[in-house]
């Protein structure tokens, strides 16, 4: 392959990347002497620098010396508790470590690569939300300051060579849908929520079908909604609906918000939220400990999954080794399944 170098001209990290058959993520790893490289591609790495010359102009050095003393969180939108919360962890990490935050909402950008790209001038790494962009895009980005991918796929699938991923455990929403069954008879479990939207609400409603399937119930379709309480609001009818027909008599909701909007609605109808109807979330929102009936639900602790984000972001910032974390979940139990108050 040519680099096309001229004489007396070092080459760019893409040329030196394609001399060894590696990624740029690879050649960043192998000059900056940090994360996980095999042997045989280090070898490789090596030689393409010291026959060719290679020297980063910003992800090496301008990163060991945090340039910019900011670190940069990106979303789809920045609404509701949920995003509040990841904000909060993610800042509380970032003010302990002495930088800045910058937040970047991507539901009103035109162009969000273009935007992302120009983010990273200001920061010094960078955090995405799973689902945000594409991958290659992540890749790209990857290639200019260090990423972290909050959520996306357990299997780590659609997080590129050179990111890493901090997500929760969501294995234990199948003990949330055994204790519907077992502990409160719950045998008709529909689940709200739109498994198709991102990965961890396919991962969600995975889980909860197995939970079914392994109690020898058929799990429905699911009743698809939008994420906010305005959408569980939405949903009310058609739950109702289902309800009133003796279809369902418990609803696994995708998120906290959902189920909230969802059991207000059906309170003004008039149905015993608990005793007659059993609703659940993921989130653990502070509203959900604060609402009658009190919500039970998945708690992922939010602000520790955004501010691992954060300290994977300055380990890597720093030179220090760092990998993909999984931050557990629980469930918690309150009595908008039935439990005692």
């Amino acid at each position: 392959m040519g680099s096309g170098k001229r004489e007396g001209e070092r080459l760019n990290v893409r040329q030196i990347a394609e001399l060894a058959g590696v990624s740029t993520a690879t050649v960043s790893r192998v000059y900056r002497g940090i994360g996980q490289v095999s042997p045989e591609m280090r070898e490789r790495v090596s030689r393409a620098i010291a026959e060719h010359g290679y020297r980063p102009s910003h992800f090496g050095t301008a990163l060991a010396n945090r340039r910019n003393g900011a670190l940069g969180i990106v979303f789809p939108g920045l609404s509701g508790p949920y995003f509040g919360e990841l904000i909060e962890g993610f800042d509380r990490a970032a003010i302990t470590a002495g930088v800045s935050v910058n937040i970047l909402g991507t539901h009103a950008l035109r162009d969000t690569a273009a935007d992302l790209t120009a983010m990273t001038e200001r920061v010094d790494g960078l955090a995405v939300h799973a689902g945000v962009v594409d991958e290659e895009t992540i890749r790209r980005l990857a290639e200019l300051v260090p990423v972290v991918i909050i959520g996306g796929d357990p299997d780590g699938s659609g997080i590129p060579e050179g990111a890493l991923q901090v997500r929760s455990d969501h294995e234990h929403m199948r003990d949330l849908v055994d204790h519907l069954i077992r502990d409160h008879g719950r045998t008709r479990l529909v689940f709200l929520g739109r498994p198709s939207d991102s990965p961890d609400i396919q991962s969600r409603f995975d889980h909860y079908a197995e939970a079914m399937r392994a109690a020898g119930l058929e799990p429905p379709a699911p009743v698809h909604a939008w994420l906010t309480q305005p959408d569980g609001v939405l949903a009310a009818p058609r739950i109702l609906q289902q309800f009133r027909a003796g279809e369902i008599d418990g609803v696994v909701c995708a998120n906290d918000e959902l189920a909230l909007g969802l059991m207000f609605a059906l309170l003004g109808e008039g149905v015993a939220i608990g005793s007659e109807l059993a609703i659940t979330g993921v989130d653990d929102v502070p509203m959900a400990g604060l609402v009658t009936p009190g919500l039970t639900t998945l708690a992922r602790p939010l602000r520790d999954l955004s501010g691992t984000a954060a300290r994977l972001l300055l380990d890597l910032i720093a030179g220090r080794p760092a990998e993909s974390e999984v931050v557990p979940s629980h469930v918690v139990r309150r009595s908008s399944c039935g439990c005692p108050s």
